[in-house]
């Protein structure tokens, strides 16, 4: 089973917010996943991003691949290099 870190979609239409989720890569977008690390709103200003960061680094080590905007997000806390 591959674990990717995503972004899940919540909130009412024009007004989104994400969760940063672990989930199996085959789940849809919004549906099923492992375990909920983190939240992202990029409508809030400035952009909001907080994640559990022992959580973040543990399912990294596990092999969690996190896709690319999770990846730049990480990056921008300094979480990953």
């Amino acid at each position: 089973m591959a674990v990717k870190m995503r972004l899940t979609r919540m909130g009412k239409k024009k007004s989104p917010f994400y969760r940063v989720v672990v989930a199996d890569e085959r789940a849809p977008r919004d549906g099923r996943f492992i375990e909920s690390i983190g939240i992202y709103d990029p409508k809030q200003e400035p952009s909001v991003f907080k994640v559990d960061e022992e959580k973040a680094k543990q399912w990294i080590a596990n092999g969690a691949k996190p896709t690319e905007t999770v990846g730049k997000l990480l990056k921008k806390a300094g979480i990953i290099e």
